[in-house]
């Protein structure tokens, strides 16, 4: 999980210098943390190279059983160490603590490669 302690994703990213992209699905249980999180927490991304691609509660599932879930947010990263850095980073701790707490989070990171090898643009994986 991002902004916990990414135990064992070391092995799952084969190259740790490939871009990398936190998917973070949260269910909020308690919003008192939002507004500190949303204010400050982009900062520390940015921080460590990563930008936010989208934050939004609009979520459409388009194909599939809907999820429940109140906020999406994609957060680019330059690498994996660039994640690990933002997750461990001690700034992050209150708001990572904060959001743990009033929420129930589900967290992905993707490479930035192409598993099948035939996107041009994309590292092949």
């Amino acid at each position: 999980e991002i902004g916990v302690r990414l135990v064992g994703s070391e092995m799952c990213i084969r190259d740790r210098n490939m871009m990398v992209y936190a998917i973070a699905d949260i269910k909020i249980t308690d919003d008192s943390w939002l507004p500190d999180y949303a204010a400050n927490v982009h900062n520390i991304v940015g921080k460590h190279g990563g930008k936010y691609l989208s934050r939004t509660d609009n979520i459409i599932t388009a194909e599939g059983e809907g999820l429940d879930t109140s906020i999406v947010a994609l957060i680019q990263f330059p690498s994996m160490e660039a994640l690990q850095n933002f997750a461990t980073d001690p700034d992050y701790d209150q708001y990572r603590d904060a959001r743990q707490a009033g929420s129930i989070t589900r967290l992905h990171i993707l490479e930035g490669k192409d598993v099948a090898g035939t996107i041009p643009y994309l590292p092949k994986g």
